[in-house]
């Protein structure tokens, strides 16, 4: 069942990289300046622009090993992550990249935060590449507020994960099924101690796909976990690993978002 706002919306460019400014201790602090593609990523809270368009950013924030990402043209690979954490707690990273704004960095030219009701369609795409030597899940991250905010943490995550190697599970518990994109999905809602969680489990693994940002957004809306006056503020694509997870990738990734007033965001 859509949602009432349905209705409402119908580098590389060569350079050398000196390096990176140091990235916060904490996670919650600002993140690195970005580099630009091609790069490798270290630093803790290391990031890189792409595509003049979006963020790839390393992202680790639950472990102190190395962790390091090549920064490619359209994405990234994880070519180093040490260590591991407990498969029943919370993730080691989530190295990613994303379309909007995470913690004050914005990715350029970005028209997020967008108010739900403005959009007529979020599309997205992506390519992963999946390993079977760690244990962790491949998932979007997708952020909304009752406010246009470009920093700190959002009231509502949206995570669909496309897979999951290993014993882990979405936090809170399941709630049934739903048909989104042509596609079933296990849905489980929760709160993470900071703000609500929904999650859409595939079923089997999905490689790559295309799909619409919004039907999610609306299903969110339906069961009541945000509303239509709020704001999208992320579209956030990587990975959650526990333990390991070198040779994982992101081949490809694209977001936008399209509103009334005109087509927004990266194409």
């Amino acid at each position: 069942m859509k949602s009432p706002i349905r209705f409402l919306r119908s580098l590389r460019t060569e350079a050398a990289v000196l390096g990176v400014a140091l990235a916060s201790c904490a996670a919650l602090a600002l993140t690195a300046p970005p580099a630009h593609a091609d790069a490798q990523l270290c630093e803790q809270y290391g990031s890189a622009v792409i595509q003049d368009r979006y963020v790839v950013q390393n992202n680790r924030w639950g472990i102190a090993e190395e962790q390091c990402l090549d920064v490619t043209a359209n994405g990234f690979d994880l070519t180093r992550a040490d260590g591991s954490v407990p498969t029943n707690g919370a993730p080691k990273s989530y190295p990613s990249v994303f379309n909007g704004c995470h913690y004050t960095n914005c990715s350029p030219g970005t028209r997020l935060p967008a108010q739900l009701s403005s959009i007529d369609r979020a599309p997205s795409s992506i390519s992963y590449r999946y390993v079977d030597n760690a244990v962790y899940d491949a998932a979007y991250d997708i952020w909304l507020d009752p406010t246009p905010r470009t920093d700190g943490v959002n009231s509502t995550e949206i995570m669909i994960w496309f897979n999951r190697v290993g014993p882990v599970q979405p936090i809170g518990s399941p709630t049934g099924h739903v048909t989104i994109g042509g596609r079933d999905w296990e849905v489980w809602t929760g709160n993470n101690g900071g703000n609500d969680v929904i999650s859409f489990l595939a079923p089997s693994a999905i490689d790559s796909w295309s799909f619409d940002v919004m039907d999610f957004v609306d299903e969110t809306v339906t069961r009541g976990m945000a509303q239509p006056d709020w704001y999208l503020t992320s579209v956030q694509a990587g990975f959650e690993p526990w333990q390991g997870g070198a040779g994982l990738a992101v081949s490809s990734f694209s977001s936008a978002v399209e509103t009334r007033s005109g087509a927004g965001g990266p194409a």
